[in-house]
């Protein structure tokens, strides 16, 4: 008997801070749809309004969230820091959906090379998973950098991990860009496979050909804005003083950031300011945007990169994070992104930068794979056929 059952894909992902972790996820799930994938979408962290996961199955496990921008405090939805019967609750709803999918691909976002708090859950899910009668795939992606780990045994770790349960590393990124030896000491220890997918693009609605929201405007934005608070607020003081400053401005503060950031940036909404909380469509307005300035996520530069528009990144340097300072960096040698460091965030230097995206807007960027998406689903389809 023929089995007709779909390929099917069990797509764990942990959001702590951000939401760049997901949103890049959710677009890996829509493309793996698109390739005929039953994707299983299992979200360990606070729920997203307005995520756009395809035709994927939502599981959202108990979310838990970081307190700070170390990641050392862990808290449920309602702010307590989680506990061992906490952990183990989560840990059990976790193997229970995994036994009851039976997925031909488990696919864990980051983790091992990030997540390290998460261990609770997923060593017993990889253990359950390498155990299985069905003989899952196995597979790690991570973004294009990785943060750089100061303690070998925490490198040794994980490549120790990787080589016990990994059949595949997949890296959103362009090894062209840069390559994961780059950021990652232990690069050459890696047994299984490392395959780069190309940037993975949230699809971006651009209709309305230059007209609407957004269309000739200074967007300022800080993704989720869980840690944008402090460069939003400085550049809300600092734009009447700016260049451009008879344009429209609009500030879109993210759904995550502090009230008291996003009160600060609203005292400063004048004639021409336009302050939101969120917009599902931030892509395409930042596409048809006269000027991009945000901070230098993932998710933020690959769609400025494809949208085209000048921008000008303030990369987050806070926390343990050094990823967006070195992703803006290499980015900016090869086009038109012109860089602010956030500790040297005032009016000359970021009145600079903003004439040097804008006259640069029109040199393009070349040679960058921005098709990661579809490029994943071609590799996770190719990981299922017969050697």
């Amino acid at each position: 008997m023929t089995d007709t059952r779909p390929k099917t894909l069990f797509l764990y992902v942990q959001n702590l801070l951000g939401i760049g972790h997901l949103r890049r996820a959710a677009a890996v799930a829509q493309a793996a749809v698109a390739d005929g994938f039953e994707v299983h979408f299992v979200s360990g962290g606070m729920p997203v309004p307005h995520l756009d996961i395809g035709g994927a199955i939502l599981h959202q496990l108990p979310p838990v969230r970081a307190v700070d921008s170390l990641f050392k405090v862990l808290a449920d939805e309602n702010g307590q820091e989680i506990d061992d019967a906490w952990r183990a609750t989560r840990r059990d709803t976790l193997l229970d959906l995994f036994e009851e999918i039976r997925p031909d691909i488990l696919f864990t976002e980051l983790f091992p090379f990030g997540r390290r708090q998460m261990r609770f859950e997923l060593l017993p899910l990889l253990d359950r998973a390498k155990a299985a009668p069905w003989q899952p795939k196995i597979v790690s992606s991570m973004r294009d950098i990785l943060v750089t780990k100061p303690r070998p045994d925490r490198n040794r770790e994980i490549v120790e991990t990787v080589d016990r349960y990994y059949d595949m590393v997949l890296i959103h990124g362009d090894e062209a860009v840069i390559s994961l030896a780059d950021t990652f000491p232990m690069y050459d220890e890696l047994t299984p496979p490392v395959r780069y997918t190309g940037y993975v693009l949230n699809p971006i609605d651009t209709t309305g050909n230059g007209t609407g929201d957004g269309t000739g405007e200074v967007v300022v934005s800080a993704g989720g804005g869980a840690v944008g608070g402090d460069i939003m607020r400085a550049v809300a003081r600092l734009r009447p003083e700016l260049p451009y400053a008879d344009r429209t401005w609009r500030f879109v503060t993210g759904p995550h950031m502090p009230d008291d950031a996003a009160r600060e940036i609203e005292s400063h909404a004048g004639p021409g300011v336009i302050v939101e909380r969120s917009r599902p469509d931030l892509a395409a307005i930042i596409s048809r945007a006269f000027l991009s300035i945000s901070q230098a996520g993932y998710n933020t530069l690959a769609e400025v990169l494809t949208a085209g528009t000048a921008s000008v990144v303030i990369p987050y340097e806070g926390g343990v994070e050094t990823e967006q300072r070195v992703r803006a960096d290499l980015l900016a040698q090869r086009g038109r992104l012109a860089v602010v460091a956030e500790n040297a965030l005032n009016h000359d230097a970021l009145a600079r930068a903003m004439h040097q995206a804008v006259a640069g807007r029109d040199t393009g960027i070349s040679g960058i794979d921005l098709d990661g998406a579809a490029g994943t689903a071609r590799i996770l389809s190719e990981l299922l056929e017969p050697a």
